[in-house]
């Protein structure tokens, strides 16, 4: 080894700290020993006891598109096969399919086409999220080596996230929130058995 990898890191002693904090006027919080570093969220799901040979996950965090009309179109793909929900996705983001609301349906208008529910909407964004999530469970399968074509959705759901605070400047010194509710969004595909 040459020798500016043998040399060893000076120690800092407690006297020599503190100097440096006289010396430069820094704050006491920058000299602490154990300061924590930021860490990413470790994001759970709300299904829990999956065979993992059978079963996919994926999930969307913090999504920009409201909770209610996630949930609704959640409620709407669980149960369906993978293809069916792929093409009935593709139908509400063009307007040619709508999405019963059975839950947030206050003032929402009936819509030609809605069965078993009277109220529905085309939310396409939120249809156009869970698309994205359901072709990366989709992917997520492909990996594992699961059949696509004998894939259902068991396990679809969302449910809000964290909001985005802002304030909008009114008169007279006030000020409107305008909050905007972010959406987690989880998709688990089983793949069903031969018949």
């Amino acid at each position: 080894m040459d020798a500016l990898h043998s040399i060893e890191p000076k120690q800092t002693t407690k006297h020599q700290t503190q100097s440096y904090k006289k010396a430069y006027k820094l704050p006491s919080f920058l000299f602490i020993a154990n300061w924590r570093k930021p860490t990413m969220p470790e994001w759970g799901y709300s299904i829990l006891e999956l065979d993992p040979e059978k079963t996919v996950k994926a999930s969307g965090r913090e999504l920009r598109v409201s909770p209610k009309s996630a949930t609704e179109v959640c409620k709407t793909i669980k149960g369906m096969k993978l293809d069916q929900a792929r093409d009935f996705l593709h139908q509400v983001i063009l307007k040619k399919k709508p999405i019963p609301f059975r839950r947030h349906k206050k003032k929402a208008a009936h819509r030609r086409g809605l069965q078993k529910a009277y109220a529905g909407k085309y939310p396409v964004k939120a249809a156009q999220k869970v698309l994205q999530v359901l072709e990366s469970a989709e992917a997520n399968a492909e990996y594992k080596g699961l059949d696509i074509e004998r894939l259902r959705i068991i396990h679809a759901s969302a449910y809000p996230g964290m909001k985005i605070k802002r304030f909008m400047p009114r008169a007279f010194g006030q000020a409107t929130p305008r909050f905007q509710t972010l959406c987690h969004v989880e998709v688990v595909l089983e793949q069903m058995e031969e018949t």
